[in-house]
């Protein structure tokens, strides 16, 4: 009894999807992936672009390691031969010795008792754009 209860519910399915609309939603559903697929494997144009997203990929993964390794070569590159920590107190003596010579008397007396110099003004070409950013890194003695 249970196995045709069950047959008969299997049966009225069809019928009920008929009925509802729901047959042609599936039959439209079908259609537009069957479509959709066909296009995309036997389009030319499709496959173009396909090739040109991989491409554009694979650029933007190279041009990022690149950059990476010419990043590394700049921060590896940098410290002078003479040893590390010589080089910063010799740029420090460089940096506290050019201020002091040009500030005023007052201005010097001051920067001897903080221990601190005053921030040295750079001279920048007008037409750049990034003058207060270098600015500032030169401040913070990053080259």
């Amino acid at each position: 009894m249970t196995a045709g209860l069950r047959a008969t519910a299997w049966s009225l399915l069809p019928l009920a999807a008929y009925l509802t609309g729901a047959l042609q939603t599936l039959w439209n559903v079908g259609a537009a992936v069957v479509g959709f697929v066909t296009g995309l494997v036997l389009s030319p144009a499709v496959w173009a672009g396909v090739v040109l997203a991989g491409l554009s990929a694979l650029l933007f993964v190279v041009s990022g390691t690149l950059r990476g390794r010419a990043l590394s070569r700049t921060r590896t590159a940098r410290p002078e031969p003479g040893g590390g920590a010589a080089a910063p107190e010799r740029s420090a003596a460089a940096r506290t010795a050019a201020p002091q010579a040009a500030t005023p008397k007052a201005a010097t007396t001051k920067t001897a008792q903080t221990g601190k110099t005053a921030p040295r003004q750079v001279e920048q070409p007008a037409g750049d754009d990034f003058s207060d950013i270098e600015a500032i890194l030169k401040r913070r003695g990053i080259d």
